[in-house]
């Protein structure tokens, strides 16, 4: 008996996302390992990374210790996007966005160093991508 492969809505994504989904899905598989928490892509878990972001600049955590871990968050913020908006992952020299369906372009890689040095959150960026918070 031959077998279909069944279309799904990860495998119609755009060669942009190959990458940031995979740094998103090792986040996701990192945390529910190493540190027993379950990341769900919702907007709620965002806090959760939030959280767990401040915990490492609180610590000391030298930026090149945890470079790869917000590279993963940041990917995780976005994938959270992504599934929430229709946005679509968008890559050029190695940088990778996510684009909204109103066209705007957010950097959540950049919000998770941002929310590292205390001045950002991909909780809150995620609200503004969705829309969430605009009337």
């Amino acid at each position: 008996m031959t077998r279909m492969a069944q279309t799904t809505p990860q495998s119609a994504r755009p060669p942009a996302a190959t990458k940031p989904m995979r740094w998103a899905a090792d986040a996701v598989a990192t945390m529910r390992e190493g540190a027993r928490v379950r990341l769900d892509y919702s907007a709620q878990s965002l806090w959760r990374v939030d959280r767990m972001v401040e915990d490492l600049r609180r610590e000391g955590t030298p930026y090149a210790a945890v470079e790869a871990v917000l590279r993963g968050f940041g990917a995780y913020a976005g994938e959270v996007i992504v599934r929430q908006s229709g946005a679509e992952w968008w890559a050029s020299g190695g940088d990778h966005w996510i684009r909204t369906p109103d066209g705007l372009l957010w950097d959540p890689m950049d919000e998770a160093r941002r929310c590292f040095a205390g001045h950002g959150s991909l909780r809150l960026l995620c609200r503004d991508a969705t829309g969430a918070a605009r009337p």
